[in-house]
C-alpha cells in the first residue's frame, strides 16, 4: 500500500496499474479480467470476474452493495444474456448499480469480460 497524498491510498500496486484507489471515501477498481479461467465459457469468466470484484472491494472497506457505477465490456455483445444470467444472481436486488455494457476489443483475445466498478467505503458501526 502507498499514498500520494491523505486522502489518496493505493492497494496493490504494480508497475502498469493499482488494482484499487481510494480517495475521499470512492473505491475504484481497475478493470478486472478473468486471469484463472482464460478462454472458459463466458459464465465462467463472469463469475470469476464478479469474485475479483467482492474480494477488493472488501479490501477498500466497500461491498456489491456499494457500486456506484459498472462498466461491463464483452468481446461478443451477442452473449449478454449469458452475462446477464451470472450478474442478476450476483448482484443485490435493491442495490442494483448504474450500469453501461458495451461490445469491446479485449487486450487478450481470451477474454471474454472486462469489468470496471467504482463504489463508495461504507460506514463502520
Amino acid at each position: 500500500m502507498s499514498s500520494a497524498c491523505p486522502t489518496l491510498v493505493r492497494h496493490d500496486v504494480g508497475a502498469r496499474l493499482s488494482e484499487i484507489a481510494v480517495h475521499n471515501g470512492t473505491v475504484y477498481l481497475a478493470g478486472q479480467i478473468p486471469e484463472n479461467s482464460p478462454g472458459a465459457d463466458l459464465a465462467t469468466q463472469t463469475r470469476e470476474v464478479l469474485g475479483h470484484i467482492d474480494r477488493l472491494l472488501a479490501q477498500a472497506g466497500s461491498s456489491k452493495k456499494s457500486i456506484l457505477q459498472c462498466q461491463i465490456y464483452l468481446r461478443d455483445i451477442a452473449q449478454i444474456a449469458v452475462m446477464n444470467q451470472v450478474w442478476d444472481a450476483w448482484v443485490v436486488p435493491g442495490h442494483t448499480p448504474p450500469r453501461a455494457t458495451v461490445q469491446a476489443q479485449l487486450a487478450n483475445p481470451d477474454y471474454g469480460i472486462e469489468v470496471v466498478v467504482v463504489a463508495a467505503v461504507e460506514q463502520q458501526g
